[in-house]
């Protein structure tokens, strides 16, 4: 290392530098995923033989990012994060392309193929998060992480317009929509050459190789950031992917759909240009644990009722409560590993996150369309269906902050 390395001055120089590629990326291909979740179960429902099945290409979405977590960790650890970030941007680009092939040619089938294909994009980008505090040092990784998911406030105001302004611009609707992704995964793809992340080393022939998966799942940190993870993601996905229906539903239109998604969408990402600061400084558990709070409250001001101002409240409470408690969740996981256990722990902590977002994901169209005789019977079975899981995480983590600790 040399004199004139800016490591020495600021040993957060390459962290930085990667951030602010994470944080182009997340902007500019991340765009696609509020596009997506504002048309796709509209989309869904225009094509679906029964409209229980509305929201099933969501589903699909988020059943091939389960699905591809543990393969892209894998990859990332052999070649690198860039690989494993341009392979699910090809993923996207792939998925967008088959899904507008079944818009045209009217297959709900073809569509759903192209939904799953797109889950590999949401994986890839599940990864960013990890990414930013790979180069980071302890102190800065909370913030890191916080800046890289604040990324998501320029797709939460470009995606949604952009599903609005194409929605209707092609003799089918939403064709142009799933064009404009194809492209956006073109185009965001060039940021990687960017990115300056090394591989992790290799272990030496004998050398320590980190816990076991089993280890791993026994440390109760680990446990518990996995469980309000995926507590936090699934509910926010729940409702969320039910909304555009809920709103259309109840007269209306496509427009304040749009608008409901990207109040969600900015609620979700704004708070984390400070989410960092207030792990740092008050601890990961106690954000996770405001975020599962506000979580809830965003699920008891759906239950007042379904006027336009009653959706916007809800999204923008269920925004910020993803916000805490999956970044507050992130952040204790990445304190608990060692950088020899990252391949492991990640990609299996994915799997069990976009797992929990499946079943979410899937029950939200059955509970929405066929749970009750009217769209606001469905829109409250939807929301009621929060409580169950918010009392497991909240019940994990009081266990994880009151269990005696070893001497």
């Amino acid at each position: 290392m040399s004199a004139t390395d800016p490591t020495l001055a600021d040993p957060n120089a390459r962290a930085r530098r990667n951030v602010a590629v994470l944080v182009a990326a997340q902007a500019v291909l991340g765009s696609q995923m509020p596009m997506i979740f504002v048309v796709g179960g509209l989309a869904g429902q225009m094509l679906a033989p029964n409209p229980c099945f509305a929201t099933l290409p969501i589903s699909m979405i988020v059943l091939g990012s389960m699905l591809s977590a543990t393969p892209l960790s894998a990859l990332m650890t052999r070649h690198g994060r860039r690989a494993g970030f341009w392979v699910g941007a090809l993923g996207g680009a792939a998925g967008a392309a088959v899904a507008a092939w079944g818009l045209a040619s009217g297959s709900f089938l073809i569509f759903l193929a192209g939904s799953l294909l797109t889950g590999i994009y949401m994986s890839a980008q599940g990864f960013y998060r990890f990414a930013a505090g790979d180069t980071a040092t302890p102190d800065f990784r909370p913030k890191a992480i916080s800046w890289v998911m604040a990324g998501g406030l320029a797709s939460a105001i470009v995606g949604p317009q952009l599903a609005t302004a194409t929605a209707d611009i092609l003799p089918v609707t939403f064709y142009g929509t799933y064009l404009a992704v194809v492209a956006l995964n073109v185009a965001g793809a060039a940021l990687f050459f960017l990115l300056d992340i090394p591989q992790p080393p290799k272990p030496a022939p004998g050398s320590a190789n980190g816990r076991s998966r089993g280890e791993l799942f026994r440390d109760p940190v680990i446990l518990v950031s996995m469980i309000c993870a995926m507590v936090s993601y699934a509910l926010m996905n729940l409702v969320m992917t039910s909304t555009p229906l809920a709103v259309v539903g109840c007269g209306y239109d496509k427009a304040d759909a749009g608008k409901v998604v990207t109040a969600h969408v900015l609620a979700m990402f704004v708070p984390s240009f400070f989410t960092g600061n207030l792990i740092a400084r008050f601890g990961a558990p106690l954000i996770v644990g405001i975020g599962l709070a506000i979580l809830g409250a965003a699920g008891a001001v759906a239950l007042t009722g379904v006027e336009l101002e009653q959706f916007y409240l809800t999204l923008i409470l269920l925004g910020l409560g993803w916000n805490f408690g999956f970044i507050g969740a992130t952040a204790m996981l990445t304190s608990a590993h060692a950088p020899e256990e990252r391949g492991r722990i990640q990609g299996i902590n994915d799997f069990v996150v976009f797992g929990g977002v499946t079943f979410a994901s899937l029950s939200s169209g059955g509970l929405m369309n066929c749970s009750g005789t009217s769209v606001i019977a469905g829109w409250q079975a939807v929301n009621i269906a929060m409580l169950p899981f918010l009392v497991l995480a909240g019940g994990a983590l009081i266990w994880l902050v009151l269990r005696p600790r070893a001497v």
